[in-house]
């Protein structure tokens, strides 16, 4: 333990300036090394102040960089393309409730017209911001109601969402290309993907039942009755509920 020494303090025999002599030596080696080792700091500093401040330049210029970046760039990307995004999406709902020339309305979506942008060109020309993300969900959707399944399939499958509904959506929608297309394995595991991404009222029973339907038609009967069964359990007021027993016996009977 070390002992606090008042000032003008004097051995009272050779024995006790014997001790105080080893602890003023101990504190002066002690001091040397500090001493030293700051010495060699400094010195290693003074030797590399030109990497250490490069270093440093470089870390504040990727921050500016980026700042800026969002604030002069991606930011009023953004804008624009959200501001391009309203014409063809007048089309698109145009198609959707209309009950003739659906196709030239959703080409028109898909392509715009007059001198505006359609879905495609905003992913071509707005790619990595929301509004271009959106537009290849609307084309793959267009193109799905347009019945071109494959083209549908592969803007679909390039839209990412990491929501409740829209998510499960789009891969339900894939699925029923597949379905389409008569791929039916295909299409059971866009379905599984689906259902599983949440769990709502909406989605999670409509992707149940699709698999299901799927899975009897590759006969795998026990998949199929699991599918029915977690309908009737767990979405009993859902319309896929309404006729699952007819559904549940199939699985069940294997036909």
């Amino acid at each position: 333990m070390a002992t606090y020494k008042k000032r003008g303090f004097k051995p009272k025999n050779k024995e006790e300036e014997q001790q105080f002599d080893e602890q003023e030596s101990t504190t002066a080696e002690v001091f040397s090394t500090l001493d030293e080792s700051a010495s060699k700091s400094e010195e290693w500093v003074s030797k590399n102040q030109n990497y250490i401040f490069g270093f440093i330049g470089v870390i504040a210029a990727a921050v500016l960089l980026y700042l800026g970046y969002d604030q002069f760039f991606q930011q009023p990307k953004e804008a624009s393309a959200s501001n391009e995004l309203f014409y063809p999406q007048q089309y698109f709902d145009q198609a959707v409730n209309a009950g003739v020339q659906q196709d030239s309305l959703y080409n028109l979506a898909l392509n715009g017209a007059e001198g505006k942008y359609g879905f495609l060109d905003i992913i071509d020309n707005y790619s990595g911001t929301d509004a271009a993300n959106l537009a290849t969900y609307q084309a793959g959707t267009a193109y799905m109601n347009m019945q071109k399944y494959e083209e549908a399939i592969d803007y679909l499958e390039d839209f990412s969402a990491d929501d409740d509904i829209i998510a499960p959506v789009a891969k339900g929608r894939i699925g029923d290309a597949f379905m389409q297309l008569d791929q039916a394995s295909e299409a059971l595991g866009y379905y599984e993907q689906a259902f599983k991404l949440s769990t709502n009222d909406y989605s999670t029973p409509v992707y149940l039942y699709k698999a299901g339907v799927a899975a009897l038609e590759l006969k795998q009967n026990d998949k199929a009755l699991q599918y029915f069964q977690r309908i009737k359990d767990d979405f009993s007021s859902s319309t896929q509920a309404q006729n699952i027993d007819a559904f549940i016996g199939m699985a069940k009977s294997g036909k």
